[in-house]
């Protein structure tokens, strides 16, 4: 049962669409405009680098604050679930980010709100997280790469800290916690499957935060 309750006060979060409320309050619905996704890259370049950062500070928000409540309500009473329970509410935020049910579940792809689960989860997933990010962006200007890069090293680096003791749970619910990262690691490549074609035949689109960007 407490954890439903993660998950639906993760969900609850994850339903503050910022991309979208953003593009309103500015006469748009983001989901019309260049790729379609209410993200923040798709902001970024239909609306311009003050915005896409607007949605990207939201969006990792919103999955970090999930978090925080959910391990203020149980932390202490469930102390042996502690990062399993963090890790279903980060989950809901990313489905309520992903499939929001009052816009016709058609919302983002998660990576923005990953981060915030990357920031809340544990100190130790925020460096190689900002690095394989970065160095992968900064090369290629591909944000669609950085942010499969991101999951399958988050997805690595779960299991290895896991196996290693740093969450301390018992094997049980350590496999546990692997099988929602696994979820949510296929779930993001599966959001990301025509990135990942266009990646293979280099037609995918570039980012830049130097100049000006293409929205269609």
């Amino acid at each position: 049962m407490v954890r439903l309750a993660a998950l639906l006060i993760g969900y609850v979060f994850g339903l503050f669409q910022t991309a979208y409320i953003y593009g309103r309050l500015h006469g748009i619905d983001i989901r019309q405009y260049g790729s379609g996704n209410a993200g923040t890259t798709n902001t970024l370049r239909v609306l311009g680098k003050k915005a896409g950062l607007i949605v990207f500070i939201g969006d990792v928000l919103k999955s970090a604050l999930a978090i925080v409540v959910v391990r203020l309500l149980f932390g202490e009473s469930h102390k042996d679930m502690y990062y399993l329970l963090s890790l279903y509410a980060g989950a809901g935020a990313i489905l309520g980010h992903n499939f929001p049910f009052y816009l016709k579940f058609k919302g983002g792809k998660g990576i923005a709100a990953t981060a915030g689960i990357i920031v809340a989860f544990h100190p130790a997933f925020i460096p190689v997280g900002a690095i394989l990010f970065l160095a992968a962006f900064l090369i290629t200007n591909y944000v669609s790469l950085g942010s499969l890069l991101v999951y399958a090293g988050f997805m690595i680096e779960i299991v290895v800290l896991g196996q290693m003791g740093v969450f301390g749970m018992s094997q049980a619910y350590l496999n546990e916690m692997y099988l929602v990262a696994a979820f949510l690691t296929v779930m993001a490549y599966w959001k990301h499957r025509e990135n990942i074609k266009r990646l293979i035949h280099g037609q995918e689109r570039k980012t830049y935060l130097t100049k000006k960007n293409k929205a269609e």
